[in-house]
């Protein structure tokens, strides 16, 4: 016998062993409905007609349900019976679900009462007024159950409170349902809204229950404040503070503040965990990273959850759980990597967590992730005025400015800085300052109380691995510079350095940057560099200059490459040196990214004692300040030189250093020193048999005999110097020395013999393609031109010049281009080119230049 089964506690189902009978259309479902909200009796068939055609049946209505009713017996079988007057359907009670219903709310089994409902009875038909009692019994019945019940889902109870919302008690199980499931906030919206709506509809309050479930939820664990005390002057990251707060506000939401030590992560953190508040009605949670399992348990107790796992798993799942039900922001501080974290993410709802943490955490994939710098210059100088006062800051500002540069704008140095001002309002801020300048007392100086930027540091340092320590103590050798990666793996003589690169950088203890060469260079901040120096009085001495020897022979080695290279041919000797390499480099654009760090090995070296391995480097690097113009570095780095040369007893090298030096002071209007200089470098050439160097040091002799007036001797020198560079087949020094002659001849105003000598010049310069001097003989030739042709050599030099760029001559171009337009009385571009001009001589340290400029700039203002 076939199973068959009526369901009207929803869309009319009728099944036979399981399987939906097809009932036809609107009318004869229409008919088999009737009969089942009255099984086993008759319906007449006036009531049938009234269902199927409300308010004018047609005149065949009759029959049309006789037709209806045919349909359904071959459907269902002759459950449907033609009775006298109308139509029945048997059914027995457990085959419709309608009296299975009313059948068990009776007995008071409410779940399974409830659950026999599909949604509205009859929904896909329109209602008739015949059913209208039926139904309404039915639905006050289901309603009772509901009421009754212990745990209805809470999307049942909103979609009934949408047909029912006046129903005080549905809303008092919604409120109590969003309650239990952690879902605080959502429970006390629903309850304002029932309030809302019995007061509009009703003019009434809410009764007794739903104001206790109400209370019950107010005297609750929630909402939890652990956030500790704002800062109240909290300084900038406006952009960081608007960039985290929206992540966060857009939950379930991860973001991580990551920076180097003392940048002030944990009280950004808690501003902004201030700041987003209100956003998390149920509260803020707030611990200092440990381990996981303990930081869940803590976490567990805080929001009430009375009986903690034991297993780190079990806790995770159960804090899920109920952040899941919660709007809550987590703050996780001092994270040491991704595995302390992950355990303590919400899995999902409306929960966030911001976290801390001095290394980068890629792993936490889906997290928003901010990194946190030192304060801008602005920023830094409102936060020491705010800490220390402004009335002090602003009365030294310069020595406020110094005290910034040597707390690197970290605001935890600063905030040490402005408690030791604060705590000493008679001691000036130049005290402060001075002491601070001292990098090797300066992170005694940084310490006060609790606050230390040392401690800081020693945290992110105890958690290195052993070879990233000994490379972040060896790094602070190497000063206040960028240095590529290179020069790491050579200090823990090892051929690659990336593992232990990478891991500094993760940990924010070195910034790495790319240079114009396309090479990544990496600096330490000048407060790390101090801790990393304090950690090296560990290291031998021996150690310390074997590290130091091989980053030297590393930029030798580098220099070597690079001198050779160079796109001018420089006028003077390098030292003979075999490491250089075939590859193809951009000689200037090294060496302008590499002289910074150069100079800085080379003071270590001085520092070391270890000077003689070292003066190569600054005599391979002669090229590149001749060119450059950077004379500073010229001269210092050719003092230790000159120590080193002297201590290894190298002549030659001896010889090749005194020249470079006696160039510079030529350059820098010391002509004495210049000669003394070339003199000794001639005596030592000679000496060591190097003809070339011999040419050299007679050029720079007769250029300083020229600049002195002494005009024979020049020429003298410059002859003797050209009839070397003419046996020896050095045809670019030769073409210096023809213009060194033309220049003399110039100097003397004998026009046609300085004439043939400079357009000789050009001539061997343009054959053997040596742009450099072609530029130099176009300049000295304009002072024999009308002044339309002698604008276009000067400009013509001019670009020349800056295409190698050499800045130096370039300037030397633009004073003569300004002089001469100056007497043609183009005053506005003469001023331009002329100040232009003397900017480069000053900041070269020409001074001889210089004033001849000067001189023009005040004829300009006549």
């Amino acid at each position: 016998m076939a199973d068959m089964a009526f369901r009207v506690l929803g869309p009319l189902e009728v099944t036979v062993d399981g399987r939906a009978v097809s009932l036809g259309g609107r009318k004869p479902r229409m008919l088999l409905a009737t009969l089942l909200l009255d099984p086993n009796r008759t319906v007449s068939v006036d009531t049938l007609v009234d269902v199927l055609w409300p308010g004018s049946p047609p005149r065949s209505a009759v029959a049309n349900v006789r037709t209806y009713a045919h349909a359904l017996r071959a459907a269902i079988g002759d459950r449907v019976r033609t009775c006298p007057g109308g139509y029945q359907i048997t059914v027995a009670d457990d085959e419709l679900d309608m009296t299975t219903f009313e059948a068990k709310a009776r007995q008071g089994e409410l779940a399974e009462a409830s659950a026999l409902w599909r949604g509205r009875a009859l929904a896909d038909l329109p209602r008739s007024p015949a059913w209208e009692p039926g139904l309404a019994r039915l639905e006050e019945l289901r309603l009772s159950v509901i009421e009754r019940s212990p745990d209805v889902p809470i999307p049942e109870l909103r979609g009934l409170l949408a047909e029912y919302p006046l129903r005080e008690e549905l809303w008092r199980l919604l409120v109590q349902a969003l309650h239990r499931g952690g879902r605080t906030s959502e429970a006390l919206h629903a309850y304002h809204e029932a309030e809302r709506v019995l007061a509009n509809e009703l003019g009434t309050r809410p009764g007794p229950g739903l104001r206790q479930a109400h209370d019950k939820i107010r005297t609750g664990v929630f909402p939890v404040r652990q956030l500790p005390l704002d800062v109240p002057d909290f300084t900038g990251r406006t952009d960081i503070v608007t960039q985290a707060t929206k992540a966060l506000t857009r939950p379930p939401a991860a973001v991580v503040l990551t920076g180097a030590p003392g940048t002030g992560k944990s009280t950004l953190a808690v501003h902004i965990g201030h700041d987003v508040a209100e956003s998390f009605p149920d509260g803020q949670l707030y611990v200092r990273l440990r381990d996981p399992a303990d930081v869940l348990a803590y976490l567990l107790k805080a929001m009430g959850v009375p009986d903690v796992p034991a297993s780190l798993d079990e806790r995770a799942a159960r804090y899920r759980s109920v952040l899941a039900r919660r709007e809550m922001l987590v703050v996780l501080d001092d994270a040491v990597d991704a595995a302390q974290v992950a355990p303590l993410l919400p899995g999902s709802g409306r929960s966030a967590v911001l976290i801390t943490s001095r290394t980068w955490l890629p792993e936490l994939h889906g997290a928003a992730h901010v990194h946190v710098d030192a304060l801008t210059d602005a920023e830094a100088h409102d936060l020491l005025t705010k800490v220390a006062g402004a009335h002090r800051v602003n009365a030294e500002p310069a020595r406020a400015r110094e005290i910034l540069r040597s707390c690197g704008n970290l605001p935890l140095a600063i905030r040490v800085a402005g408690a030791k001002l604060v705590a000493r309002p008679s001691i000036p801020l130049r005290v402060v300052a001075e002491r601070l300048a001292d990098e090797r007392g300066r992170l005694d100086e940084l310490t006060t109380g609790s606050l230390a930027v040392r401690t800081s540091v020693t945290d992110s340092y105890l958690r290195l691995p052993t070879s990233a320590a000994r490379a972040f103590r060896f790094a602070g050798m190497l000063g206040p510079v960028s240095f590529p990666g290179w020069t790491i793996a050579a200090l823990l003589d090892r051929p690659n350095a990336d593992d232990v690169l990478d891991t500094l950088v993760n940990a924010n203890l070195l910034a790495v940057s790319v240079d114009q060469t396309g090479t990544l260079r990496y600096r330490m901040p000048d407060l790390f560099r101090c801790y990393a120096t304090e950690r090296l009085s560990g290291e031998t001495c021996r150690e310390l200059r074997a590290a130091a020897r091989r980053v030297l022979d590393g930029y030798l080695a580098l220099a070597t490459h690079a001198a050779t290279r160079m796109p001018v041919p420089f006028f003077g000797i390098v030292p003979r040196h075999g490491h250089a390499s075939s590859s193809e480099v951009d000689a200037t654009a090294w060496f302008d990214a590499e002289v910074p760090s150069i100079t800085a090995i080379l003071e270590l070296a001085a520092e070391l004692g270890i000077q003689r391995h070292a003066w190569r480097i600054p005599a391979m690097t002669a090229p590149y300040f001749d060119l450059r113009g950077k004379h500073a570095e010229w001269r210092r780095s050719h003092e230790i030189a000159l120590s080193g040369v002297r201590q290894e007893d190298d002549k030659h090298g001896e010889a090749i250093v005194l020249r470079n030096q006696g160039q510079l002071a030529l350059y820098q209007d010391r002509p004495a020193e210049a000669e003394t200089a070339t003199r000794e470098a001639l005596r030592l050439f000679a000496e060591t048999e190097d003809d070339t160097g011999v040419g050299i040091a007679h050029a720079g002799i007769g250029t300083t005999a020229r600049i002195c007036g002494d005009y024979q001797n020049a020429l003298r020198h410059h002859q003797r110097a050209l009839r070397i560079f003419m046996r020896t087949e050095k045809p670019h020094f030769e073409a210096a020395a023809r213009i060194a002659i033309g220049t003399a001849l110039l100097a003397q105003q004998r026009l046609p013999a300085a004439e043939r000598w400079l357009t000789g010049a050009r001539e061997l310069s343009a054959r053997i393609g040596d742009r450099h001097r072609e530029a130099h003989a176009l300049q000295r030739l304009a002072a024999l031109r009308e002044p339309a042709h002698a604008l276009s050599h000067l400009t013509e030099a001019t670009d020349m010049f800056q295409n190698m760029g050499d800045d130096y001559c370039v300037a030397y171009a633009r004073q003569h281009t300004g002089e001469l337009l100056l007497r043609a009385g183009d005053r506005t571009r003469a001023r331009d080119l002329l100040s232009e001009s003397l900017d480069a001589h000053l900041r070269a340290g020409d001074h001889r230049s210089a004033a001849e400029v000067s001189h023009l700039l005040d004829d300009v203002q006549r």
